[in-house]
């Protein structure tokens, strides 16, 4: 029986599950009935659905069990139908994927191609995680609606450009068996894109041509306010709308401004009005250990790798909006239907307020800037929290207890702690940096992220700081593309350092100044070298023989006790190193004149 239901699988993989909504015979355990039940949920907001026969109906809906989300193609088509027929609605082509797909914008506004500069610009992102589907087919039924259903009105305070699919090529290596803890659509597309990259972690690094191609969309439209639409995974509970953003609940943001506005008046209006629908709305929270729902709840940590991280560093409005895995997609899209309109809306009534806010915090220039989040650890507060009802059973599989969610609603409040975060490292702001001209590839980085820099076009000798790393440590596995590295800390060498022509003096006192400090700091764990772009400076050129060096060390300790004493206390301190004869050289040789002076010498200099 093993065989036979094992050959199904393979046949249904080799045949291109995606290219039929055929269910596999035989109700293999990879058909998803291992999820946990979903409670039952009947929204006002089912009454947003358009009949199958309607010529406008989306993909998603003229689907009979609303578990379906069209192709790359098709999803496109529909587009430049809804192009066609409506004045309201324009497409955008803004980037290339990597396998060559168009990457493009569907634009909402009564303006024309020209924004009237009073409205504030919504941009909402679907697909970056392109299994994660919901933003795209909500935002269909929106566009519809605002250009056939009587909706329009929506656009007289307030632009909207969606990004139907970010991840276009990940979105069309598509199929079953995606993400099997997420309760469809019945084919998804895949986390990873083209080059199997996550673009959810390239906002600061901006490897990726996607990434690159969504942020000159953002520099070309500066979006009041920014969501980002996915999908969680982890643990059950009754909220089927999460979302957060940096600075929620008087944390710790570097947009104090933005997020006091974020916290007093968008967050309660979006819970309204999804309530009103019939949603259940929740903070963005992660629970802290798998086999206990109860253990407590964090924040995810806070990075500028990630949308609300990049954004709150950025000074942009930025929503990072997480729908519940294992609420059916017709809930979950829905619920994204609600979010985007209750946007438009308090977006359209608060624009001078949020500018204002958006202008306070991009004029901040922070002396010490927290970096290095890490969760705290103790409780930070208790908060109520709407779980669902569970049991611990015996798996035969894995051998101890496992849990196994009921999909009924507890009607007991849980209260959790919850655990924030605290920086592990501050950086003192510097007036700029250099970046030398060899290295193009940092300053193109920098130039994609619309920061503004001077480049010199002949030899420029200034005082600098040049950084000396400590303990530098690869990663063992990579990650993202990349070998990542992590130092013990840097020393400060003050020089005159004279920069070629094409070097580029990055100044911090700009609204992006922060993202320049985070992306150029080594011991940052956002940045550039930490990512692994500066592998070269760890290399060391040149060396000493034995037979050199031994009678060289012999002679510098007789002539200069002060060395000899320090080495002496090294041997006493430290028993591996006094027993390894190449170390004991070596130690010699760094203090030599010939050892090469630029091992570990950071390229990239500070200007206090």
């Amino acid at each position: 029986m093993r065989q036979i239901t094992l050959a199904v699988f393979i046949a249904a993989l080799i045949t291109g599950p995606a290219m039929s909504d055929t269910p596999i015979s035989n109700a293999a355990p990879w058909d998803q009935a291992f999820l946990p039940p979903a409670p039952k949920w009947d929204g006002a907001s089912r009454a947003l659905l358009r009949p199958a026969s309607d010529p406008w109906a989306s993909g998603f809906e003229q689907d009979a069990e609303l578990n379906f989300s069209p192709d790359y193609a098709n999803t496109r088509a529909w587009f430049e139908r809804l192009d066609a027929a409506s004045d309201l609605i324009r497409l955008e082509s803004f980037g290339t994927s990597p396998e060559g797909r168009d990457i493009y914008a569907v634009i909402a506004s009564k303006d024309g191609a020209q924004f009237d500069p009073a409205k504030p610009v919504v941009l909402v992102q679907a697909g970056i995680h392109p299994g994660e589907i919901d933003g795209k087919d909500a935002g269909m039924m929106l566009l519809r609606d605002i250009a056939f259903y009587g909706k329009s009105d929506l656009l007289d305070g307030a632009n909207l450009i969606l990004i139907p699919i970010l991840s276009v090529d990940g979105h069309e290596r598509s199929g079953r068996y995606s993400r099997p803890n997420q309760r469809g659509p019945r084919v998804q597309g895949w986390r990873n894109t083209g080059t199997n990259q996550n673009l959810n972690r390239d906002y600061l690094k901006l490897d990726q041509p996607e990434m690159r191609a969504v942020r000159g969309l953002i520099l070309k439209y500066n979006p009041d306010i920014y969501l980002d639409v996915h999908v969680t995974d982890g643990m059950d509970y009754q909220y089927d709308v999460t979302f957060g953003f940096t600075g929620e609940d008087e944390t710790f943001t570097r947009s104090p401004a933005i997020a006091g506005w974020l916290d007093s008046v968008y967050k309660p209006h979006l819970y309204n009005g999804l309530e009103a629908q019939g949603h259940i709305p929740g903070e963005l929270v992660f629970g802290l250990d798998d086999d206990n729902p109860r253990a407590g709840l964090n924040d995810g940590g806070l990075g500028e790798r990630f949308s609300n991280g990049w954004g709150d560093a950025a000074h942009i409005p930025t929503i990072l909006i997480e729908n519940h895995s294992l609420k059916p997609h017709d809930q979950r899209v829905l619920g994204t239907y609600v979010f985007i309109e209750e946007t438009l809306k308090v977006m359209s009534q608060n624009v001078a307020v949020v500018r204002a806010a958006i202008a306070a915090d991009r004029a901040l220039r922070p002396a010490s800037l927290p970096a290095n989040f890490v969760q705290v650890e103790e409780p930070t507060e208790i908060v109520p929290f709407k779980g669902i009802k569970y049991e611990m059973y015996e798996s035969a599989a894995s051998g101890r207890k496992e849990i196994r969610w009921l999909g009924e609603a507890d009607p007991e409040i849980w209260q959790m702690p919850w655990f924030g975060s605290k920086p592990s490292l501050h950086l003192t702001r510097p007036s700029a940096y250099w970046v030398p001209a060899y290295r193009t590839d940092i300053i193109e980085r920098l130039a994609a992220s619309g920061v503004q820099m001077t480049r010199v076009d002949a030899p420029t000798s200034v005082d600098v700081t040049m950084l000396r790393l400590k303990g530098p440590k690869l990663s063992q596995r990579a990650n993202e593309g990349h070998i990542e590295v992590k130092i013990d800390g840097v020393e400060e060498e003050m020089t005159r350092w004279t920069f070629a022509p094409g070097s580029v003096r990055v100044s911090t006192d700009q609204p992006l100044g922060d993202l320049v400090m985070l992306a150029l700091e080594p011991q940052s764990r956002e940045s550039y070298f930490a990512w692994g772009m500066f592998l070269e400076v760890l290399s060391r050129v040149e060396y000493i023989e034995p037979y050199a060096i031994a009678p060289l060390a012999d002679l510098m300790m007789a002539s200069d006790p002060a060395l000899k004493a320090e080495f002496e206390a090294k041997l006493a301190a430290e028993p591996d190193f006094a027993a390894n004869a190449h170390a004991r050289l070596g130690w010699f040789y760094e203090r030599t004149p010939f050892y090469d002076q630029r091992h570990l010498l950071y390229p990239v200099a500070r200007e206090n």
